[in-house]
């Protein structure tokens, strides 16, 4: 059984209004929840990331995804799992790094354990103040499909990292390394959207591959969302299936109605929703399911 089979398990269990999204809605109490787990050897090894870049990535994968709903980053809570071989230099350096990705987020709290390996769990919140919430299920036919930034970069980069041919320097200056170890939440993006906007939209993180967003954004709003390849941003190292595929990037893509383009700066247009078989058209081809193609952690 895969993530999205349980996510609709637990959802018809606990017949929950506030489970779909990355980040649950509490429209009464005006903020949105995430919570995220990193765990040792499936979502990162220990010789390829520092204690500072894993606490660093910790902050940015949560701001990253209350970023996606169109919230204000807030607070955050850090619970940390570890073994009897992790010191107290790990610690520090680890919330180092966690607090130079915070910037304004407090990190207000967690919890320590001991464990067998790392194991790390992470809340944020956001407020919806002055801002409009996404939801994937909100892309209507007749938006533009945008997207933030280069896509394929961190995939790339892991791949480069597990070459292990890596010298210490380039792990610091090489672009594909530095956005998979240390990737940036688009909050500039995000607020552009989300303060402006009147209109309901989608807007979605591109954690799991680009690819997968655009599917999970379609299903949710029973539409057709059709995009081109050739106009997707990405180096031009980096082949298309890694840019569709490749995951964590955290950039952010979004249906908006097109009205929205001239409050932005930054953005792409990669495609358009429209009426029709539920579903993604990547350069003509129909897609129902891409579960195969996706991007895997090390192990699962």
């Amino acid at each position: 059984m895969n993530e999205k089979s349980l996510i609709k398990l637990i959802k018809s269990t606990l017949n929950s209004g506030y489970i779909g999204d990355d980040c649950a809605y509490l429209e009464d109490l005006g903020i949105v929840v995430t919570q995220d787990s990193l765990v040792e050897d499936v979502h990162f090894k220990r010789d390829l990331i520092t204690p500072f870049q894993l606490g660093y990535k910790t902050v940015m994968v949560n701001i990253s995804d209350i970023c996606a709903s169109g919230a204000e980053p807030k607070y955050m809570t850090i619970s940390l799992s570890l073994p009897d071989t992790v010191d107290e230099n790990f610690v520090k350096d680890f919330y180092e790094g966690a607090k130079k990705a915070s910037k304004d987020v407090k990190i207000a709290g967690g919890d320590l354990t001991g464990s067998d390996k790392i194991y790390i769990s992470a809340a944020a919140i956001g407020s919806d103040d002055g801002r409009k919430i996404s939801s994937r299920a909100n892309a209507k036919a007749g938006y533009k499909l945008i997207v933030s930034g280069e896509h394929g970069n961190s995939a790339y980069g892991l791949c480069l990292l597990l070459e292990n041919n890596v010298t210490p320097t380039e792990r610091i200056n090489n672009k594909f390394i530095s956005a998979h170890l240390m990737p940036a939440a688009q909050r500039e993006f995000s607020k552009a959207i989300a303060e402006n906007i009147k209109d309901d939209y989608a807007m979605m993180d591109t954690s799991d591959g680009l690819a997968d967003a655009l599917i999970q954004i379609a299903q949710a709003s029973g539409v057709r969302l059709e995009i081109d390849t050739s106009k997707i941003p990405h180096d031009p190292v980096v082949d298309i299936d890694t840019v569709l595929y490749g995951g964590e990037d955290y950039q952010l893509v979004a249906a908006v109605p097109e009205y929205m383009l001239k409050n932005l700066n930054a953005y792409t247009i990669i495609g358009d929703v429209n009426t029709g078989n539920t579903g993604l058209v990547i350069d003509g081809e129909f897609y129902t399911d891409i579960d195969s193609k996706l991007y895997k952690h090390f192990k699962e």
